[in-house]
């Protein structure tokens, strides 16, 4: 329950709408479809929600055609079963969606953040595991999602179809914002001692208290370590989202109390007066099995997926996929301080089973866990405190399919010793993918009159009934 993070003292004036569930992984790999759409992304990120059947309404573009050349439409669906690189903001993700990550049905938004690595004495990488929140269930790693309402009970707006936003900078590498402000309580990160969540001095609100830090902890954490990531919570009523995708949305005024944003009374400011539910999420990192590999120099081991040892650059990012009012209502009604997600009968609560088969299968051709010799992409290590800088060139893999390379190594167990590879070893890059072959031709049944018979990602039958011919009309 929720009062393995808050005392009880913290939770009693607390009365108004929160949801708190558990979405587990989704995939990893390097999309980013707010900063880079349609593109590989710099850096890999872990991404958590639902998988849209994303659909490109066109027109029928190639088909079976009669004597009088008469071209008949209809509306296909180039369907995309999966989190995609260009996410279409005037789509209603929600209505598209084949399943979801999230314990709650209805929420078929994306969220994903930038993954945690282990830097070995060596040089070579590897992925931290991520593991369930307590008090979530078993999903599969993934993070724990927060929606909540002001302590005012000051009634939220939902966020609206299309609505997008990010918080954080990939590129810092220091933080000059006043500590005490939203902003700079936005992101920060706990570290566990052995007790974890039952540990007295983890009582304390995310981003306050004597365990938590701005930047990455430099001490071994017995627990583990979990990223905490608030996002802004006041709206400018007009744009779903901006260039930047931050401009329209802002933090309330003030300073945060000693209980931390769960409880910031601050208002909206008046450039951004629409209240907005706060959005938190959780992401905990099993750093546990590296402990017994921390540097014998005392230096911080962990790196973040763009090259970030401080922890500064830490980011989120939000694509609403809400169905229909379903947020609004939960918003509305949902009031259990708890945070148990079958207390709100307003929404659909889906089992471990259900959260954990829904998956997507990695597009981009790359090697991303067991040891490897760089961060995917090119993410060299910079520490700052000038913020980091895009390499001048890369050769890394830009683009997605022909998934193959070798078999990756599983992350380590919680609580074992992963080896890795002798000091001075030099580790080999995955191979290049195999060499396209031709597909065999289709042996679909003939094509009757009006219908598709070919065009880019066409499986189906090319060859027409007889008195009809096939006849482009563009490449789909």
């Amino acid at each position: 329950m929720w009062t393995s993070f808050l005392p009880l003292a913290l939770l009693a004036p607390f009365a108004d709408a929160l949801l708190r569930f558990p979405c587990s992984q989704l995939v990893t790999q390097r999309f980013d479809p707010l900063v880079t759409p349609g593109q590989v992304s710099p850096h890999i990120h872990q991404i958590i929600g639902g998988i849209m059947a994303n659909p490109h309404l066109r027109s029928a573009t190639i088909e079976c055609v009669g004597a009088f050349y008469f071209i008949a439409r209809s509306q296909l669906f180039t369907l995309w079963h999966r989190f995609n690189l260009s996410m279409d903001p005037s789509l209603d993700l929600s209505s598209l969606a084949t399943c979801t990550t999230c314990r709650f049905k209805e929420d078929n938004s994306n969220y994903w953040t930038a993954v945690m690595f282990f830097k070995h004495p060596n040089g070579s990488y590897i992925r931290v595991p991520q593991i369930a929140n307590a008090a979530t269930g078993a999903p599969n790693g993934g993070m724990t999602v927060y929606y909540i309402q002001p302590q005012s009970g000051e009634r939220v707006t939902a966020f609206r179809k299309g609505f997008r936003m990010i918080v954080g900078n990939p590129m810092l590498r220091t933080r000059t914002v006043d500590p005490n402000s939203a902003q700079g309580r936005a992101l920060t990160f706990r570290c566990w001692g052995a007790q974890g969540a039952n540990d007295p001095q983890a009582q304390s609100a995310p981003g306050t208290g004597p365990l938590d830090t701005i930047e990455l902890p430099n001490r071994a954490c017995a627990g583990g370590i979990r990223s905490n990531t608030f996002f802004p919570s006041c709206w400018d009523g007009v744009n779903l989202d901006t260039p930047d995708h931050s401009s329209h949305v802002a933090y309330p005024l003030g300073t945060v109390p000693a209980a931390g944003l769960f409880f910031n009374p601050g208002a909206c400011p008046s450039t951004h007066p629409v209240r907005l539910p706060l959005l938190f999420m959780e992401t905990v990192w099993d750093t546990r099995p590296f402990n017994s590999m921390w540097p014998t120099d005392g230096s911080q081991p962990f790196v973040f997926s763009m090259g970030d040892p401080t922890g500064y650059g830490h980011h989120g990012d939000y694509v609403f996929g809400w169905e229909g009012d379903s947020l609004q209502r939960a918003m509305d009604t949902c009031t259990d301080i708890g945070g148990n997600p079958p207390s709100c009968r307003a929404l659909t609560v889906l089992s471990d089973a259900d959260i954990n088969r829904c998956t997507q299968s990695v597009q981009v051709n790359e090697r991303t866990t067991g040891y490897l010799p760089a961060l995917p992409g090119c993410n060299p290590i910079q520490p700052g405190p000038a913020q980091a800088t895009m390499p001048a060139s890369c050769d890394a893999v830009s683009t997605t399919g022909g998934i193959g390379g070798s078999v990756p190594t599983p992350p380590p167990a919680p609580g074992t010793t992963q080896v890795p590879p002798a000091p001075g070893t030099t580790l080999a890059p995955p191979p290049p993918p195999p060499a396209p072959t031709q597909p065999p031709a289709p042996q679909a049944p003939a094509v009757p009159k009006w219908g598709q018979c070919g065009g880019i990602g066409w499986t189906g039958g090319t060859t027409c009934v007889a008195g009809s011919t096939c006849q482009r009309q563009n490449d789909w």
